[in-house]
């Protein structure tokens, strides 16, 4: 059994909603990993607790957020700090929606509402080239799979250290790879079918209003197992480090 605990930075909360049917962000990425609660660390940074020195944990995710990167909060920009300290350490990290935003920040690129504005639903995600077999997160990905999103900013320019690995019709930079322990996505593989329609459906007078087809959306929705096997894929990396990979559960069979 490992030492050392999976760190979840928690960088906000879900809706008031979602939560109460869902439960909270840290809950989210624990069972999409198979990791248990009680081998997990949480640093709550946007209710201002102090992250940990990176040598104390095996692995770091960062979770998404109703905040914006461009706000540049103090939380955030602490975390930010954090991340390029981290990153330097070759600590394993695995950033979605606000922590793949908030890294690329960190490391020089530019975080900005995306021009064409929203992106939710389970979209299309596209690899830009086959991964190769440093990327052990990616092992087996195919070059199109399904992935659940929903945010208003983007990584609009990338960081010169980050490398583009996928993208959507939409986002140009919905995986970003930091070295092959290091991974962001702007999708969300910790979503469930059933979470995605939620978050619709709680935005469906907004989406309304911005003419998109909401009856389309839910229709659209669909499961993402290729999404979550990456999350499962950052967990036994970091077991791998650790010296032990039994306690992460065999991949859901995938379904394209």
């Amino acid at each position: 059994m490992q030492s050392r605990p999976m760190l979840v930075i928690a960088t906000g909360t879900p809706p008031p909603a979602i939560r109460a049917r869902f439960g909270d962000y840290v809950g989210w990425f624990l069972h999409a990993m198979q990791w248990p609660r009680g081998l997990a660390s949480v640093c709550r940074v946007d209710q201002g607790q102090q992250l940990p020195p990176p040598a104390s944990v095996c692995g770091a995710v960062i979770t998404g957020s109703a905040a914006m990167v461009s706000e540049r909060l103090d939380w955030s920009e602490r975390t930010a700090a954090w991340l390029r300290g981290a990153l330097d350490s070759g600590l394993p990290m695995f950033g979605v929606c606000y922590g793949h935003q908030l890294l690329a920040h960190a490391m020089g690129g530019r975080v900005d509402y995306h021009p064409a504005g929203r992106e939710i639903g389970t979209q299309r995600i596209d690899l830009l080239a086959p991964p190769d077999a440093s990327l052990a997160a990616l092992a087996g990905l195919p070059m199109s799979f399904s992935a659940h999103t929903t945010h208003l900013q983007s990584v609009l320019e990338r960081p010169a250290v980050a490398r583009v690995l996928a993208r959507s019709a939409h986002d140009a930079h919905q995986i970003l790879m930091y070295g092959p322990r290091v991974i962001t996505t702007q999708f969300h593989p910790e979503f469930s079918s059933d979470n995605m329609r939620s978050h619709i459906r709680l935005r469906a007078a907004t989406l309304r209003q911005e003419d998109v087809d909401v009856a389309s959306l839910l229709a659209a929705v669909r499961p993402t197992p290729w999404a979550r096997r990456l999350l499962r894929g950052f967990a036994r990396t970091c077991l791998a480090a650790e010296g032990t990979q039994s306690m992460v559960a065999q991949d859901d069979p995938p379904s394209r």
